[in-house]
């Protein structure tokens, strides 16, 4: 195997051995903890422009499964582990993790202490990296000033797309911010017909549609920086109900008049404990997000309705009088009446029950 290194913006160097693609990249490192879970991580369009440090010891022991993937692809920047699997055990195993990521052409360092990097990124917050086959050659300058420019634009879909269950009651519009596809299965089992639209679509378009609801769907980075997609989702607020997730669930803050902010180093992983405020039950949930909403910013009539247990962030937002509400993690897709899942029942339930 060959060197390989990552090199930190506040210049930490850590040296490992080369997996998956070829190359150099750089980009903002981020951690994401969970024993399981990378599959759906790799693929979640919310890792635009990152590099993601697994703080889990080994990383592609139950292989690769397309039918798993949350999107047609990879769109990180690059990948650290401290192991990873080269012999994976699973009856639904398809290929390695390994291969994977090489086909995908994203480059992977193993063998580092990621426990480390992960106290480092904890204690300073998340910083941009590189990895590199030479520490020496990286422009310091240039990692520094890296931003990964017109983020959801890059994860969105391009045209629209028609996703129908067996029994089809209700129509749908989902907004492509980065949506996963395991909530547009999350709808369709709810026999809802949805329709996808790329992310800028113009409000008129999506209401001539004949629509009993709205979805703002997941995506990467910075939501304030999206002002087109702001005032489009300003003018469908009040006439259907809307359910926002991750990163739609900020944008439909701001599209309110609430604020936003960086987080220290976010939540990602599967196994973040959100409050329900109403009665004070815990769920551990699945989140990928470095931005939060600002609860002290929340606009008369906007109601908290979850907080995470650990750092007491905003999770959840209602606004009755807009028929709106929207959670920063990704809601349970199952039935099970003890998950998250109920979220997407709420959902059905305001545009007319199931």
């Amino acid at each position: 195997m060959k060197k390989a290194y990552i090199v930190m913006e506040n210049g930490r160097v850590f040296e490992g051995w080369r997996a998956g693609a070829e190359g150099n990249t750089m980009g903002e490192m981020v951690f994401s903890t969970g024993m399981g879970g990378y599959i759906e991580t790799l693929t979640d369009p919310a890792c635009f422009g990152q590099i993601v440090v697994g703080t889990f010891p080994m990383m592609g022991n139950y292989g690769m499964i397309r039918a798993d993937w949350e999107s047609s692809g990879a769109f990180l920047r690059g990948f650290v582990v401290r192991e990873i699997c080269e012999n994976p055990s699973n009856f639904r195993c398809e290929g390695t993790l390994d291969d994977q990521l090489k086909a995908w052409g994203i480059p992977c360092v193993c063998g580092v202490d990621t426990r480390e990097i992960t106290r480092i990124l904890r204690e300073a917050g998340s910083m941009k990296a590189a990895i590199t086959d030479d520490p020496a050659n990286v422009d310091m300058d240039a990692l520094r000033a890296y931003h990964a420019d017109d983020a959801v634009k890059s994860v969105s879909r391009n045209d629209i797309g028609h996703f129908k269950g067996e029994k089809s009651r209700y129509t749908v519009a989902v907004y492509d911010f980065g949506v996963r596809a395991s909530v547009i299965r999350a709808l369709t089992d709810r026999g809802c017909a949805v329709t996808v639209y790329p992310a800028e679509t113009l409000a008129e378009e999506v209401l001539a549609g004949k629509l009993d609801g709205i979805v703002l769907a997941g995506g990467p980075g910075n939501p304030a920086e999206n002002a087109q997609i702001i005032e489009n989702v300003k003018a469908v607020l009040g006439r259907v109900p809307v359910m926002a997730i991750g990163l739609g669930n900020q944008i439909l803050a701001l599209a309110a008049g609430a604020k936003t902010e960086k987080m220290k180093f976010g939540h990602r992983g599967a196994n973040q404990p959100v409050k329900r405020l109403s009665d004070g039950r815990t769920f551990i949930t699945a989140q990928n997000r470095g931005y939060a909403i600002v609860k002290d910013s929340l606009p008369e009539g906007a109601v908290l309705s979850m907080e995470n247990a650990n750092d007491h962030a905003c999770e959840g937002v209602e606004y009755p009088a807009l028929r709106a509400f929207g959670v920063d993690f990704y809601p349970a897709t199952g039935s099970s009446a003890n998950s998250t899942a109920y979220l997407y029942n709420n959902f059905i339930n305001a545009m007319g029950g199931i």
